[in-house]
């Protein structure tokens, strides 16, 4: 199915975004990996195994110079994009009376102005192709949750900008967004203790938290042309936790 086609993975050094350009790789994709640094990025690379269809692309999604390199490295070394998937994040549970601006500007510049800069840098090529942007949101932008209202006001504003995008760029290139619920990676793990992580099993209605191969398989599918009618969808992975509460 994308045999071939030339993916860039935003945070695709671990997590979801890891999962992500391991299924595109699987799936028979030229994949841009990029992490923060040099460093993380290279070891998302070995852990897939490595080959000539995988290419670094570091840099930090936090800043537009950041997203401008990841993006114009992936494309120069690719020849192209298909498709950018915006899956760099950070998310940490705090009080709004404990909240500062270095908080504040942390979460919202990798979060949302990190996934605005990279799909501004990318739109070019993937004019070019007629490909397509999916970005990682969250079930946390489509409802609150005490003590993230930082994190629920950045991936708001993804879904917000993914609605937009996709009718602004379209019918060339179609943008849509997947919202996972508690996912089963290192981020989720390092911001909850053992009674945290109990507690998170129990919240969704399908009675465990998500798995990253399951939020992967739902991004390949936007990605695919299966999903060529679909642009400005915002698709809830949350075991039933939108519908339900």
């Amino acid at each position: 199915m994308f045999h071939e086609k030339r993916i860039l993975v935003t945070g695709g050094s671990r997590g979801i975004g890891w999962a992500t350009a391991k299924a595109f790789l699987d799936a028979g994709a030229k994949v841009a990996v990029n992490g923060r640094t040099g460093e993380s990025t290279a070891a998302g690379i070995e852990r897939l195994g490595g080959g000539e269809r995988l290419i670094a692309a570091p840099g930090d999604i936090g800043t537009v110079a950041g997203c401008e390199a990841a993006v114009g490295n992936a494309a120069d070394a690719l020849g192209g994009l298909d498709v950018i998937v915006n899956s760099a994040g950070v998310a940490w549970r705090r009080p709004i009376d404990e909240g500062d601006e270095a908080f504040w500007d942390e979460t919202i510049d990798v979060n949302l102005k990190g996934t605005y800069f990279c799909c501004r840098a990318a739109i070019p090529a993937l004019r070019e192709s007629r490909g397509n942007i999916v970005n990682v949101a969250s079930m946390a932008g489509l409802m609150g949750h005490a003590e993230l209202s930082v994190y629920c006001a950045s991936k708001g504003g993804v879904v917000l900008l993914t609605r937009a995008l996709s009718g602004e760029l379209a019918p060339e290139v179609r943008v849509n967004c997947v919202c996972p619920g508690y996912v089963d990676t290192d981020m989720v793990h390092y911001a909850s203790s053992s009674a945290r992580m109990a507690e998170l099993d129990a919240y969704a209605p399908m009675n465990r938290i998500g798995k990253p191969e399951e939020i992967a398989a739902a991004i390949l599918y936007l990605a695919s042309d299966r999903a060529g009618f679909v642009t400005g969808a915002a698709l809830s992975i949350d075991g039933g936790s939108t519908a339900s509460y």
